[in-house]
């Protein structure tokens, strides 16, 4: 044999030995591989015994009805409650509603009632929210007692609800019947943020008479 065909064939079998050793390898590789694999399916989120706790602050649109809804009822009851046990138990009842309802209690509010006139256009303490609802304030001669109209019914018609976390957001009509049967609608803006307790409250309110043109 001559010394070259004696190289060649040396290199060749260096070649195929290596080859055989890659291919014994690779099975033991793609079997590690499927090991890693199979680990991770198995701790995975949907394989655990628990659910993972949820737990979401926002504000729901059953919550901002609930709470309009309330509102309105607290007005109908203001204007019964004078009727039946006079003045001094309509602003008692008007200034616990005042406190549930509205977030005085953070600050200002943005109150701007329906009929309010300069200087006084805007209700921004507790004060003057009451004093809208059922009057009788020195500091504002003008007010008569909005709550005091004796109103049967307060219908909601909203034109939308934006909720964005634990703030939401409302505008449209709010329809007033009063006991003769009049009935009075009014442009509305509410916003509401949840406290720390979990409620509802008016932290701006708008309202204006629809403009007649």
């Amino acid at each position: 044999m001559q010394p070259n065909s004696r190289k060649n064939l040396h290199t060749n079998i260096s070649v195929t030995a290596a080859a055989i050793a890659l291919l014994i390898a690779s099975p033991v590789v793609n079997s590690n591989v499927a090991n890693a694999q199979t680990n991770i399916t198995n701790t995975s989120p949907a394989a655990a015994v628990d659910k993972p706790k949820v737990v979401n602050q926002s504000i729901t649109e059953e919550q901002v009805l609930g709470a309009q809804k309330a509102w309105g009822e607290a007005l109908i009851n203001i204007s019964a409650t004078y009727e039946q046990k006079g003045i001094a138990a309509a602003k008692d009842l008007a200034g616990k509603i005042i406190d549930q309802a509205y977030g005085y209690q953070f600050g200002a509010v943005l109150f701007k009632p329906t009929l309010t006139k300069a200087p006084q256009t805007f209700r921004t303490t507790r004060q003057g929210a009451l004093a809208y609802f059922v009057g009788g304030d020195p500091a504002f001669p003008s007010d008569t007692g909005f709550a005091l109209k004796g109103w049967r019914k307060v219908e909601i018609r909203n034109v939308g609800v934006f909720i964005s976390g634990n703030t939401a957001t409302t505008m449209g009509n709010v329809v007033f019947t009063d006991k003769s049967g009049k009935v009075t609608t009014v442009d509305k803006t509410w916003v509401f943020i949840r406290d720390s307790s979990g409620n509802l409250r008016i932290i701006l309110h708008h309202s204006s008479l629809p403009y007649g043109g």
